[in-house]
């Protein structure tokens, strides 16, 4: 069988001499000069007979070893195998022999560059010049043996070589040398000619004013690039924290905030359109009080009634006029006409097609990033070789301070970590029976778990028939504040008897096992939204035929929403910080509890959806939301510092933010939108406040205005056909699904393609490679360049 050849420096040893290690005597020149051309000789001769780099060589005939096999290496002194220069070079400059390296070293090592340069322009080498031209050892004071000298002495040989090099040679050495700006100012001011400093001093010193007024504005335009793209980066929300977690804690936890951040800039797309159609409008032009408003008292901060139901937080408070002035007469029951010369800007449509518009906004954003990220995490290939990637080329050599050091020292450590446990994880199998033994407890932890979700369901929904039963006054607001905190009891008693059942199973990959919490948790939290809806739309809206209760949904939801946020800030103080401390002073344990990735995420999804579901009927819900995750962010990363460890078992989360946008996509987006169309499309608006207080269905007003626009004239006549047949007939909408579908199975099949082109590409490589080896039928001969780089080239572009 062929074997790899082993990468061996022939590096030759002097031999140690017998009267003891002693420094050759500077009479001996002659005897050292013979030596190094005889070296010279050797190695040209080398270089000449090598005709494959990086290959072994066939020894001549009748040159076998005592091996007895068919192609051996060809060796040179001491046995070890010999390469060309350009082989020797590239091992050389590998990272793994460059590092630690000392200045000193660098400069002779450039300083030998330099010279080759010198030779290379039609300097006559060592061996053709005569003995007396040659450079004599007695110049050299051998007694001072000093590393500074030493190192001044090879400082000033690169300085003369550098000045016998032309300008462009100069500064692209100086440009890759591995040594500090001001190392290099140093060098290109010392290697600079005399004639030419005179003359740069000179003209420096005839520089008009036009000519210096130009640098200044050059010089002072790159300071402001630099501040630009400086205050650019510090822009970027809690990016040295982002940081800072990720190399301490790794991906798998750092992929949390990642989450938090993405539903951050969700949040403020979505207000953003709000304030500025309906929000900050019905601000400008606020609508006639319909009776005393009350005081407010501080209780509205988590019942969300009373002072907050008078105000631009709700549904009810924004008219449906076409905005002016407020409204002649407000409750006479008939839709508010305005008066000649007023404003063309209708509230009802300006309510409807901002939502509609901001929601499609929102989806588009939501899927590009869900794209992104299927981008991003499964690639096309494999990661094999990703263990060098990450030792050899994770460093960035433009970090000087200590801090930045130590944090990207920290987070190389981690991705290592990762990496080998992911690594480990795929090297461990079951048995048979093992795997049996594993099927049936985890049936029975399943079984457990949906009983418990199943028993959470009932629960709610026994409760909010009660709170429908018993129907509270204004004055006792603080008693509908019993239905979120039985709902936040519920969410948050039930993680926690999921980890307790998720112990018995005993997952190998913590990947695997946050996947099954976020599944299990995700169940529980959905359904007991899917009972509120229900309770909401289905039960309390004829409950409430004579009052707004638009109004009541929204302070519903702003109520879960607080209740929320409270219940997650006892979960951090007493999951976290008391379990620590307790830990610490009474059981006598080291160890801190680790960041439960999977019930904080759900969490996250679990708000946002309160906010995708409420926004219709609180527009200022987004906002709320924006400020519950900027607090969020700062009491979880303190605590995480402070309370939590790293995971035991370090797991590498590259699918993480995929699975995470794609569940709040699908469950959590999708089925806030199905809420909201039912909501605008079957469900009878309120007739004594809001926007659609006089029309059966909310999507009404976009045909009330469709059949303005018929009359206005045919200037416009567009937008009624572009409603009639593309809104209202659903062929269009079937059509542009089905078009949709079609765009995303094709790409499905050209990343297959991709896929199956790669693995056949990766195939004819590693046939080449076999055909290639000392073994193989080619018999080491060199593969022609199109075979031997085809493969490599279009791996490249496809990937």
């Amino acid at each position: 069988m062929s074997q790899s050849p082993a990468f061996v420096l022939n590096v030759l040893e002097t031999p140690e001499d017998p009267e003891g290690s002693q420094e050759p005597s500077p009479y001996d020149e002659s005897e050292v000069h013979d030596s190094f051309h005889q070296l010279i000789q050797e190695q040209s001769r080398w270089v000449a007979e090598e005709g494959l780099e990086l290959q072994q060589r066939q020894p001549e005939t009748g040159a076998l070893g005592a091996s007895g096999s068919d192609h051996e290496t060809m060796l040179g002194p001491e046995g070890a195998p010999v390469y060309s220069m350009a082989t020797l070079r590239i091992l050389a400059s590998m990272p793994s022999r460059t590092i630690g390296r000392s200045r000193g070293a660098i400069i002779s090592q450039y300083y030998s560059r330099t010279v080759k340069l010198r030779r290379r322009a039609g300097r006559p080498q060592l061996r053709d010049m005569g003995r007396s031209a040659r450079p004599s050892l007695r110049l050299y004071d051998l007694e001072l043996d000093s590393a500074v000298l030493e190192e001044e002495e090879k400082r000033g040989l690169l300085v003369k070589e550098l000045q016998g090099l032309t300008a462009a040679q100069r500064d692209h050495m100086l440009r890759g040398m591995p040594l500090s700006l001001a190392e290099k100012r140093c060098l290109r001011e010392e290697s600079r000619p005399p004639r030419g400093k005179h003359r740069a001093q000179r003209h420096r010193g005839l520089l008009s004013c036009c000519d210096q007024l130009r640098d200044s504005c050059v010089l002072a335009s790159h300071n402001l690039g630099l501040a630009l793209l400086s205050g650019l980066q510090a822009l970027m929300p809690w990016h040295y924290a982002l940081k800072r977690i990720g190399g301490r804690f790794g991906s798998s936890v750092l992929s949390y905030f990642l989450f938090l951040k993405t539903l951050l800039a969700f949040n403020t797309l979505l207000l953003l359109p709000l304030l500025a159609f309906i929000v900050g409008v019905q601000a400008a032009f606020p609508p006639a009080p319909t009776g005393p408003v009350p005081a407010f008292t501080g209780l509205e901060l988590l019942t969300g009634g009373g002072y907050l139901t008078h105000s631009v937080m709700y549904y009810g408070y924004y008219s449906n006029a076409t905005l002016n002035q407020p409204c002649a007469s407000p409750l006479d029951g008939s839709q508010c006409t305005p008066e000649a010369g007023s404003l063309p800007y209708s509230m009802p449509l300006a309510y409807l097609f901002t939502l509609g518009a901001a929601f499609f906004i929102t989806c588009i954003t939501l899927v590009y990033s869900m794209s992104r990220s299927f981008g991003e995490s499964y690639r096309v290939g494999s990661t094999s070789g990703v263990h060098a990637i990450t030792v050899f080329c994770s460093w960035d050599y433009k970090v000087t301070q200590r801090w930045a050091t130590r944090l990207q020292h920290d987070n190389i450590r981690t991705q290592l970590k990762e990496l080998l446990a992911e690594w480990q994880s795929r090297q461990h199998r079951r048995s048979a029976c093992g795997q049996l033994r594993r099927v049936a407890v985890l049936g029975l932890v399943w079984l457990l778990c949906l009983g418990t979700t199943l028993g959470c369901t009932l629960a709610v929904y026994t409760f909010s028939e009660l709170m429908i039963k018993s129907p509270v006054s204004a004055e006792r607001e603080a008693v509908l504040l019993l239905l979120p905190l039985v709902v936040c009891l519920l969410n948050l008693g039930g993680p926690y008897l999921f980890r307790i059942l998720a112990a018995l199973e005993r997952h190998d990959s913590p990947v695997l096992e946050v996947y099954v919490a976020i599944c299990r948790n995700l169940i529980l939290k959905m359904v007991t939204l899917g009972i509120l809806c229900y309770h909401w739309l289905g039960r309390r809206v004829g409950t409430l035929k004579d009052q707004c209760w638009e109004n009541f949904v929204g302070q519903e939801l702003y109520r879960l929403m607080v209740m929320d946020f409270i219940f997650t800030l006892l979960d951090t103080l007493l999951g976290e910080l008391v379990w620590r401390l307790f830990s610490e002073k009474q059981l006598k344990r080291k160890g801190k509890p680790e960041f439960d990735i999977a019930g904080n995420v759900l969490e996250l999804i679990y708000g946002q959806t309160l906010t995708w579901l409420g926004v219709l009927f609180s527009p200022l819900l987004p906002a709320m939301q924006i400020i519950k995750l900027l607090l969020l962010f700062y009491i979880k990363k303190a605590s995480l510092m402070a309370n939590c460890q790293a995971p035991r078992r370090p797991w590498k989360a590259s699918h993480m933010s995929t699975v995470f946008i794609s569940l709040l996509c699908f469950p959590s987006f999708l089925g806030a939108a199905v809420f909201l169309c039912y909501a605008v499309w079957q469900v009878k608006p309120s007739s004594t406040c809001g926007p659609f207080r006089t029309l059966d269905t909310m999507y009404e007003a976009g045909k009330v205005w469709v059949r303005r626009l018929e009359k206005a004239g045919p200037r416009v006549s567009w937008l009624p056909w572009i409603h009639r047949y593309l809104v209202e007939d659903t062929f269009p909408i079937y059509l542009v699904s089905a078009l949709l579908l079609a765009v995303i199975y094709l790409n499905i099949q050209v990343v297959k393609g991709q896929r199956k082109v790669i693995c056949l590409l990766k195939e004819q490589i590693s046939n080449e490679l076999k055909d290639s080896s000392p073994g193989g039928p080619r018999g080491g001969q060199r593969l022609p360049p199109r075979l031997s780089t085809g493969p490599v080239l279009s791996l490249g572009l496809l990937v």
